[in-house]
């Protein structure tokens, strides 16, 4: 089944944005009675959340052949996407819990308070032992099929992250699971596809229920500046992991000149922004890599695809701020258990982040669900959810175009025996 154009898909979701928000801001009382609309569309999402993450790791882990035999680039590969994303969900943690864009007043003095970053940080007095041991047992649930009933998500991204891997290494039978597996997966893309088609009416009945139950605009103008301050910290953050992090791996360890690289992508990023979809730009990025930066191509085709699939800094940092931003939205103190499976579930779930547009609106579930916090606070994010979208994606295209000259560096030297 194909979808919308991103393009027609974009001007459909900024007419329900705009429909929701003139129905509710105006007429409360008539944009509190669509909410069902947005209601409807968040139980779908979340029916979609369990098959679709479960399918999209196991496929992606299966992608890369054989684990045993993965060898030295595939390795390096894996290990620079779980670094840089790790590190991109860090750094959107720690400028939400800075700036506290979701804390009303707070954001008149966001910037200048940058001390003390670990009282923030810190939980009310809890036994560190205790804690890790909370976190671990965790990871394993006593019943898979419970897991999945409860939407139990980080425990099912360890168990297909390993299920995955173990269908690499037995052979034919394992092969036969994985094509069924990769039709599935196909079968749950299409549904989002699908599902993508309603977004619009969706996104329109959850703003309108919003402002409907903050009674029109007066009551929903703290909430508007809590938003422009959760856009402001998004941005911050992908401008710090895209001008800084990115950069310095690319200089550092790539070797590459950073302002010559990234005007040789230029084309890519800007289709990354324009479709939000960095599958799509795909065919763009291999080609202004291998051609244009001279990166090798038999690393360029393996590390560009594989990234396409598995990193997505952008949308690990995006998910984790938001997950914050919701809670202090909501009055939630989160404690350090909670940010530290923020961030391992955040980490993973962009394994599972298709490259389309708005997939990062379901993977947010997931980091929703890990830490109990409520799924209806997406609501609060979707009025800017589009042009985050974009910006995000950029970013894990611009991470995967360097990310190639980074493995290739490291691959050039070590066919040149120096390490």
């Amino acid at each position: 089944m194909k979808t919308k154009s991103p393009n027609t898909l974009l001007w459909a979701i900024l007419t329900g944005i705009a429909s929701g928000t003139i129905l509710g801001g105006t007429w409360p009382e008539a944009g509190h009675s669509v909410a069902f609309l947005g209601e409807l569309f968040l139980k779908a999402l979340f029916v979609l959340v369990v098959p679709l993450v479960m399918c999209s790791i196991i496929v992606g882990v299966t992608s890369l052949g054989d684990v045993r035999r993965l060898g030295p680039l595939g390795g390096r590969a894996v290990l620079y996407f779980m670094t840089t994303t790790s590190l991109a969900v860090v750094i959107g943690l720690v400028l939400v819990l800075l700036i506290q864009p979701g804390t009303p007043g707070s954001a008149e003095s966001a910037i200048g308070d940058m001390t003390n970053v670990s009282e923030r940080l810190e939980d009310k007095p809890t036994n560190v032992p205790e804690m890790l041991r909370t976190i671990l047992t965790g990871l394993i649930p006593k019943n898979l099929f419970s897991a999945m009933a409860n939407a139990d998500v980080l425990p099912l991204i360890i168990f297909s992250l390993v299920f995955g891997g173990i269908l690499t290494t037995v052979g034919e039978p394992g092969r036969l699971v994985i094509q069924v597996i990769e039709g599935v997966n196909e079968a749950i893309m299409a549904m989002v596809h699908l599902l993508m088609w309603a977004a619009p009416v969706g996104i329109g009945g959850l703003i309108a229920g919003r402002l409907g139950e903050a009674g029109g605009f007066s009551g929903f103008w703290p909430q508007l500046v809590q938003l422009g301050a959760y856009a402001g910290t998004v941005i911050l953050g992908l401008l710090i992991h895209g001008l800084i992090v990115i950069p310095l791996f690319l200089h550092f360890i790539g070797k590459r000149n950073v302002f010559a690289y990234a005007r040789n992508i230029g084309t890519a990023l800007t289709t990354a922004f324009s479709t939000s979809s960095s599958s799509a730009t795909l065919p763009l990025t291999m080609e202004a890599v291998i051609e244009e930066n001279k990166v090798s191509p038999r690393t360029a085709r393996f590390v560009l695809p594989l990234g396409a699939t598995i990193n997505m800094d952008g949308t690990a940092l995006y998910e984790a701020v938001a997950a914050v931003f919701i809670a202090q939205s909501y009055g939630i103190e989160l404690g350090f258990a909670q940010t530290v499976i923020i961030v391992l579930t955040a980490t993973l779930a962009a394994v599972g982040a298709a490259g389309i547009p708005e997939a990062g609106l379901v993977t947010m579930v997931i980091v929703l669900k890990s830490v109990n916090l409520p799924i209806e606070g997406i609501a609060l994010i979707l009025v800017i959810d589009w042009f985050l979208d974009r910006c995000r994606t950029t970013i894990n295209v611009w991470g995967d175009a360097a990310g190639s000259a980074v493995i290739d560096r490291l691959e050039n030297r070590v066919r040149d025996g120096r390490t």
